[in-house]
């Protein structure tokens, strides 16, 4: 990637309703991979020399605010909404002191890559001084993109809608992405002069590639890498095929980098998944934002993992649930139906089946059998359970924190402990047991009469 030491701001738009979602939600707020569809593209330019951000809000601005908030982003308003080039002009005030390039893109467009934009920018700077720069692209199907009539050196000819190109122009396939690269006074100087006549009597923005060579300034288009790579985000269904987009390419990566995945396609990733080397996953597996694996792993089939670090060694599944603020130590192990939450496992524990442990702490060594609970929550606070190092809990306890089970202590099963246990003590806290003899006979003669006289009857 070409470095440039000029900086350049960002115009999202994003004041659409998004109706075809039929959502409450903002739609540039839906995830992809866990991330807003907003936030990657965001993510994406912070790699660059971004030194303004502008999005263009309309309906639900509220939401948008909230969710930015935090990330230096200034929200400019469009009301009412009149096209894309009036929403892009909706920013000069925001730019009213900025004098580097600036970039124009939607924000249900999340999967612009840096290098695109970096090479726009470097197109923009070329030796000819383009007035502007336009992303375009070549889908398979142009469908009713706009297009981009440009000659064999990228230099366009002109901007047409579908609706308003002739047959002719409707046969290229070279098509609008809908970014475009400008400086910033030549940017606001155009997008001034746009009309509305046309088919839409909307005022494009596009357009201004127009009214630039109409003044005699050359334009000119780079071809994304992909039609992926611009596909716009409009409905629950586009989404959907974005996310399977994007979850096909980290699975690839993923085993690039030296992970096992048993069934790839069956496994998913959050944006910030984290994987060391010689990981084995099977079938099923789903990753939540915050996970990170160290090398030697195995997740087994059918487990959920979100906001949780995994050593060295670990083994968790199947039908594992970690939830956030899990912490697997080197070798570990997290067995089949069991629930862990804001909890850590040292060195060796273990927890092989059926239990939920929350806001714990389980020494090395330690075992947990079966049915074992941590009662940390009695409806208003959470308590902590502390377990010590190779104490062994036997099956079907409950543990009522806030307690400690001291190292190498036992803990008796079918007991519920609601005081500390000491370093190598046995705590049983059974009901002592009732016997009396030739009670059940007595009770299953008495009741095989009673059903036989019934049936009589």
């Amino acid at each position: 990637m070409t470095d440039t030491t000029t900086p350049f701001a960002a115009i999202i738009l994003a004041a659409g309703k998004g109706t075809r979602m039929k959502s409450d939600k903002h739609k540039v707020l839906h995830p992809i991979a866990g991330k807003p569809m907003i936030a990657h593209l965001l993510d994406s330019f912070a790699t660059l020399s971004l030194a303004r951000t502008v999005v263009v809000a309309g309906d639900r601005r509220e939401q948008l605010e909230a969710a930015l908030q935090g990330r230096g982003v200034t929200i400019a308003l469009q009301e009412p909404q009149l096209g894309t080039a009036h929403a892009a002009l909706m920013a000069k005030a925001a730019l009213a002191d900025f004098d580097g390039d600036v970039l124009v893109c939607f924000g249900d467009c999340p999967m612009v890559r840096a290098e695109t934009v970096q090479a726009m920018f470097d197109r923009l700077h070329g030796a000819d001084s383009p007035a502007t720069v336009v992303l375009g692209f070549e889908p398979e199907d142009p469908l009713h993109y706009g297009r981009v009539i440009a000659d064999d050196d990228g230099r366009i000819l002109k901007m047409v809608e579908y609706k308003d190109a002739d047959e002719g122009e409707r046969a290229c396939h070279l098509c609008n992405s809908g970014l475009v690269a400008a400086r910033a006074a030549d940017l606001f100087a155009l997008l001034e002069r746009v009309g509305n006549d046309n088919a839409q009597s909307e005022y494009y923005l596009p357009d201004i590639v127009n009214i630039a060579i109409a003044d005699g300034r050359a334009c000119a288009v780079i071809v994304a890498q992909s039609a992926d790579e611009v596909a716009g985000i409009n409905s629950r269904a586009e989404l959907a095929a974005a996310e399977a987009r994007w979850q096909a390419a980290r699975r690839l990566r993923a085993m690039d980098e030296g992970a096992t995945l048993i069934a790839p396609e069956t496994v998913f990733f959050a944006h910030d998944t984290v994987l060391g080397r010689d990981v084995t996953i099977e079938p099923n597996v789903f990753f939540g934002p915050g996970v990170r694996v160290a090398d030697n792993v195995l997740i087994r089939a059918n487990s959920h993992i979100e906001g949780a670090s995994l050593a060295s060694g670990v083994k968790v599944g199947p039908f594992a649930r970690l939830r956030p603020g899990t912490v697997l130590e080197e070798g570990s192990f997290i067995g089949n139906f069991v629930e862990v939450k804001n909890a850590v496992m040292h060195a060796g524990a273990k927890a092989s089946h059926l239990t939920y442990l929350g806001d714990a702490t389980i020494g090395a060594g330690a075992n947990i059998g079966a049915g074992t609970i941590t009662c940390n929550y009695d409806g208003y606070f959470k308590y902590k359970t502390v377990i010590g190092p190779g104490a062994f809990i036997g099956s079907n306890s409950a543990l009522v924190a806030p307690v400690t089970i001291g190292a190498d202590a036992i803990v008796a099963a079918g007991s519920t402990v609601s005081r500390d246990v000491a370093a190598g003590e046995l705590r049983m806290v059974r009901a002592e047991q009732l016997v009396k003899d030739g009670w059940a006979d007595r009770f299953h003669d008495t009741m095989k009469k009673k059903k036989a006289a019934e049936k009589k009857g």
